[in-house]
């Protein structure tokens, strides 16, 4: 059968399963048994077996239920109070004011949970009812937050960079190192289009009435070091060269418990719900990284990547005008999918694809990531639209539409970093010199 013909079956099969209700991780080890057991002459039970072996013990993925541990025990603990009065004393003079409070935290917990999820629900939590209570307009403190908790998987130590670092075989090291510029750049973006909204809109912008000294703004700080603390020691200890990423999880995780120690956040019923909700949520990436290798190994015994690969080659497209292709089949497949399901389900077509057209694997990563990170605030599969529709009783039309302004500026900073990749490239290339 030609490569296009078994790519559109094998495609078919896995939307009947997607549409049926079947489980990600079950569909892609269904299609993947399909293809080798009629497709090819290869054992299918045999390489199946062996490449659940040989993927499930990958060293690399003992990070990942680590870093998924510690943001659920700082989900639980007094962080996000802590940090809305540190950041408050600093960001008020800002035009926007205190609305800032949710970008700069959401940046400053995304370098700690790793996760958009509990980035967003996090500070959410303290500075919707808080900014609401003062009279700050709802729309932008919903769309402050729906944006800025996406930067969870993408300023380091980030889950999603951690499996992109396993399917495509890129440092991980250097993976959070190529994060750093653009994460910070996403939150200028977005703060720049408060500030912007803030002058055009002023009546929407309640005045200050927290008059502080610069004696009691520094006071206030204090609310921050933990944060900082635990952050330097995470980020620290890796581009330091003292612990591999695994080492540096860890290294956070222990943190994470002496904070939620010393905010008596942690109980014996706490310590068990952080230890099930890791473990829920890492069992469920590690299932399907494991059957998305597994697909991945049938895929290669077909040849259809190399085909597909070799007929985009053929149409002769500009890395730019492949990017702006990939970038729209992305945003359209984050509909429908969760980020992880997206990477490691086009992972063994794209990324050869990638390749042939001379794209960096590592600038590739961010890309992809920044993508995901619309996908999160994009309906119907938009993860932060429904932890936020929970917590402001809004309906997901509503939280959408105050979200779409911070997708767009998402789109912007991918047109910046495709333009400047230096943006993205600079610190890893550091690291190696």
């Amino acid at each position: 059968m030609a490569a296009g013909a078994l790519a559109t079956v094998l495609f078919t099969v896995m939307i009947i399963l997607l549409a049926g209700g079947v489980w990600i991780a079950v569909s892609l080890g269904i299609v993947g048994w399909v293809a080798l057991e009629f497709f090819t002459p290869a054992p299918a039970g045999s390489l199946l077996a062996s490449t659940v072996w040989d993927s499930s013990w990958n060293w690399a993925l003992t990070a990942l239920p680590l870093f998924i541990w510690m943001g659920e025990i700082l989900f639980r603990t007094r962080l996000s109070q802590d940090m809305f009065m540190g950041l408050s004393a600093w960001l008020s003079w800002l035009p926007g004011r205190l609305v800032h409070v949710n970008i700069v935290g959401c940046g400053i917990m995304a370098a700690v949970a790793g996760s958009s999820a509990v980035t967003c629900a996090t500070i959410g939590r303290i500075s919707l009812p808080e900014l609401k209570k003062r009279g700050y307009d709802e729309r932008m403190i919903i769309g402050t937050l729906a944006g800025s908790g996406t930067l969870g998987l993408l300023i380091p130590p980030s889950i999603m960079l951690i499996v992109y670092g396993i399917i495509s075989q890129q440092s991980i090291s250097r993976l959070f190192m190529a994060g750093i510029i653009p994460g910070l750049m996403i939150v200028g973006l977005f703060m720049a289009y408060v500030m912007i909204w803030s002058f055009i809109r002023p009546e929407l912008t309640p005045a200050d009435t927290d008059k502080l000294s610069f004696k009691q703004k520094l006071w206030r700080s204090r609310f921050l070091i933990p944060v900082m603390l635990l952050i330097l020691a995470v980020l620290g200890s890796i581009y330091g060269g003292f612990a591999t990423p695994t080492e540096a999880a860890t290294i956070g995780v222990i943190g994470a418990l002496v904070l939620a120690a010393v905010s008596r956040s942690l109980t014996p019923a706490t310590f068990m719900e952080t230890l099930l909700g890791a473990v829920r949520t890492s069992c469920m990436i590690a299932f399907i990284l494991v059957t998305a290798a597994f697909l991945s190994m049938a895929m290669g015994f077909t040849g259809v990547p190399r085909h597909l690969a070799a007929w985009v080659n053929s149409l002769e497209l500009s890395p730019y005008m492949l990017l702006f292709v990939l970038g729209i089949f992305y945003i359209l497949l984050g509909c429908f999918l969760d980020g992880v399901s997206m990477l490691v389900l086009t992972a063994t077509v794209v990324l050869p694809m990638v390749q042939a057209a001379g794209i960096d694997l590592l600038w590739f990563g961010i890309f992809c990531v920044i993508v995901v990170e619309m996908a999160q605030i994009t309906p119907p599969v938009g993860f932060n639209l429904f932890v936020l529709q929970g917590m402001s009783g809004r309906d997901i039309l509503q939280v959408t539409r105050a979200a779409m302004p911070f997708f767009f500026l998402m789109m912007l900073g991918l047109v910046i970093i495709t333009i400047f990749p230096q943006i993205v490239t600079f610190l890893p290339q550091m690291m190696l010199r």
